[in-house]
């Protein structure tokens, strides 16, 4: 499997609706896709080693049997409606994805 990690920063302002729509848009959307495992929104309460990155509320992972499958998801035209909707709601669109291999 396959885990895609990425850390948001989310407009304080619109928080619950993002919420919202994350929970009843993308990740249903998501789970329609073969190869989907898991989809995960973490918020940031605390750091306690180390930094957290600058502008970081929100973490963001989703785990897919394969890249492949992950990647035919990204590809769908779902996906670009769902992700440029989510985008919205991001206070800045200057994050990093890391992608894991679970073991």
């Amino acid at each position: 499997m396959i885990q895609l990690h990425g850390d948001l920063s989310v407009d304080p302002r619109t928080e619950i609706e993002m919420l919202r729509y994350f929970e009843t848009v993308y990740r249903p959307a998501a789970m329609k896709f073969d190869g989907y495992v898991d989809l995960r929104l973490l918020k940031l309460t605390s750091v306690v080693v180390g930094t957290a990155p600058a502008g970081l509320d929100y973490r963001f992972s989703i785990t897919f049997q394969t890249e492949a499958l992950r990647l035919q998801w990204v590809a769908s035209d779902v996906h670009a409606t769902v992700w440029g909707t989510i985008e919205k709601y991001f206070s800045s669109k200057n994050y990093t994805f890391l992608l894991f291999e679970v073991i």
